[in-house]
């Protein structure tokens, strides 16, 4: 594991002690009761200009996927962490990359642009900046990720990509 994500990691382990103790704010994607949507993310801690990390904002957050839902086609500002807590996510890049699909301390596979996947249930991946991928629960169960982010300050979680 590189020393850069070993430090993103530890300032995510760091960070969510610390939400843990004080109150946390929670936002979905869109407005609206979060049991009407077929994907929502919820914010469960965040924190502008971290120790290492000055002009970016730091966040732990977690995605629900309903059965036959699926996440548009898009991007992320900055680097993100997914690790699939539950369920199983059929996973397309589209262009960039490659996202390193990992279990535990282990490197399971690259996915390369115009290549699929399924991420299981104890895998996590990393999405480099600017990765333009999209994914889609086709399984019978509720899907259950939880992202680490870190992304320049103000700037939006995703951006949609026109295909």
């Amino acid at each position: 594991m590189s020393v850069r994500l070993r430090t993103i990691l530890l300032l995510v382990v760091a960070m969510v002690l610390t939400a843990g103790a004080t109150a946390y704010a929670t936002t979905t994607l869109r407005a609206g009761a979060a049991e009407d949507q077929p994907v929502v993310r919820t914010v469960l801690a965040e924190d502008e200009n971290p120790a290492g990390a000055p002009g970016r904002t730091l966040a732990l957050s977690r995605v629900t996927v309903d059965p036959g839902a699926e996440l548009a086609l898009h991007r992320h500002p900055g680097t993100q962490i997914a690790t699939i807590a539950r369920g199983t996510l059929t996973y397309w890049v589209v262009r960039g990359g490659p996202v390193e699909v990992h279990r535990g301390d282990r490197l399971v596979r690259k996915v390369k642009a115009g290549e699929r996947t399924r991420v299981q249930t104890g895998e996590w991946m990393v999405e480099p900046p600017g990765t333009i991928h999209h994914a889609a629960n086709q399984g019978r169960a509720e899907i259950e990720i939880l992202l680490s982010t870190l992304f320049r300050n103000g700037a939006p979680p995703a951006i949609a990509v026109r295909p």
